[in-house]
């Protein structure tokens, strides 16, 4: 596969001001909301909280002394959240109890109705037409197709030089560009395409312009979704457009442009931050770096204890939909629950040291894709990224290691969490 932009050119060409926009620049504007929400380690205070009750009334933030974003989302209604372990896996499993559809108020607003909101029986419905996308045949397609080349193309890019920034010049760049071919999008759209992937991924920290880029996102895949109604492609949209149930359903043209955008933040987000977070993890431990470079059989051990220990994504939330008790602790019908995925998967009742990253730890699934009929349905595409991006590293840069005049890189943040940068050093 050949690219006719540098990954350079590409970014650059998606950071131009644009007319009457002068002046704004939106991946500084994101390098900026995420250095605001610096928080080097929450994990002391996630143990504080669970030591004393494994279910809190009030905000997580509350704990942090920050502002709450679940306070505002909730519109009044209490608050409750969840730290443990236990807790969490009841809450997602508990579907008729603790319903998605609190995201309605939030995403539903952003993305339109998606599975991400859903309760049963809709959503398993949904999920069955989605998860065409996502079959063993389609990643094995994403792998060889699509995820090695756009590697290979931003690893390209710096691989003589003997040293990079890891975040800026390659983990986050290169999921967006992944979805952007699995979506069958033109390599030419891809400088708007990032532009506007990262102002919505940003609305947390503005608004407006999270909004304005999720209806240009709407208005550019529309003509797309209806071309490949017509003239389907072996894309990503065309297996939305194709999947059909036993009794005929079909997704409609909002539901599939729904899911596209869905993807961007819950895909290229996610898999931006836990490929950073694996990477740190591992080069701030070379001992076990140099096991799994001398055995590739550790890869996955790799991938899974890096969910454990540093999620991408620390919180998720639901809406109890009755009075019911939760860990010995009353949760009132219509109560905004926040369960804290970063503390459940640093639970010490099920991890030992859970503060220490250690691939031969014995083998427990974590809660960073959730649990229940819920569970990620991008999981298994989250995890075959994670082992290339390991893979593709170790092969290509011989000798990679932290950048020993560099400053010595952290992943910070409380909702979302990652390194802001990571140089490294290799041997050319």
């Amino acid at each position: 596969m050949k690219f006719t932009m540098t990954p350079a050119e590409t970014l650059a060409a998606a950071r131009a001001p644009e007319p009457g926009d002068e002046g704004y620049d939106p991946f500084e504007a994101f390098d900026r909301s995420q250095g605001s929400e610096a928080m080097s380690d929450p994990y002391p205070i996630f143990t504080e909280v669970l030591a004393e009750c494994p279910v809190h009334h009030g905000s997580m933030e509350h704990r942090f002394g920050i502002k709450s974003v679940s306070d505002k989302l909730a519109g009044g209604r209490p608050v409750t959240s969840v730290y443990s372990y236990s807790g969490a896996e009841t809450v997602l499993r508990d579907g008729e109890t603790f319903s998605a559809s609190v995201y309605e108020e939030s995403m539903g607003k952003v993305m339109g109705h998606t599975i991400l909101e859903m309760d049963e029986p809709e959503h398993g419905i949904y999920r069955a037409l989605i998860q065409h996308a996502f079959s063993r045949r389609e990643m094995d397609r994403w792998e060889n197709e699509i995820v090695h080349p756009v590697m290979n193309h931003y690893i390209d890019a710096f691989a003589d030089r003997g040293r990079a920034d890891l975040v800026s010049e390659f983990t986050f760049m290169f999921p967006i560009h992944v979805i952007s071919m699995a979506l069958g999008l033109p390599e030419s759209d891809l400088p708007a395409f990032y532009r506007r992937t990262v102002e919505l991924i940003n609305m947390a920290a503005e608004m407006e312009r999270g909004f304005a880029a999720s209806q240009w996102l709407y208005d550019y895949l529309e003509p797309v979704v209806k071309e490949r109604r017509v003239n389907p492609q072996d894309d990503l949209l065309s297996v939305l457009i194709k999947a059909e149930l036993p009794d005929g359903k079909r997704l409609t043209d909002d539901e599939v442009i729904g899911f596209g955008r869905l993807l961007l933040p819950t895909g290229a987000e996610t898999t931006f931050r836990s490929s950073s977070n694996m990477m740190l993890g591992l080069l701030s431990h070379p001992d076990q770096f140099e096991a799994v470079q001398n055995d590739r059989s550790l890869v996955d051990a790799v991938v899974e204890e890096t969910l454990r220990w540093e999620t991408p994504i620390t919180l998720i939330s639901r809406m109890s939909m009755s009075d019911t008790e939760l860990e010995g602790e009353k949760v009132a019908a219509g109560a905004f629950v926040d369960i804290s995925l970063g503390s459940a998967n640093h639970d010490p009742s099920r991890w030992d040291n859970p503060e220490r990253f250690d691939i031969f730890r014995d083998k427990k699934i974590g809660m960073s894709f959730g649990a229940g009929v819920h569970l990620c349905l991008g999981i298994n595409l989250a995890r075959m990224q994670m082992r290339v991006v390991l893979d593709k590293l170790t092969d290509r840069l011989p000798g990679l290691r932290l950048d020993p005049d560099a400053e010595t890189p952290a992943i910070v943040g409380l909702g979302l969490r990652s390194p802001a940068a990571l140089p490294v050093v290799w041997d050319v």
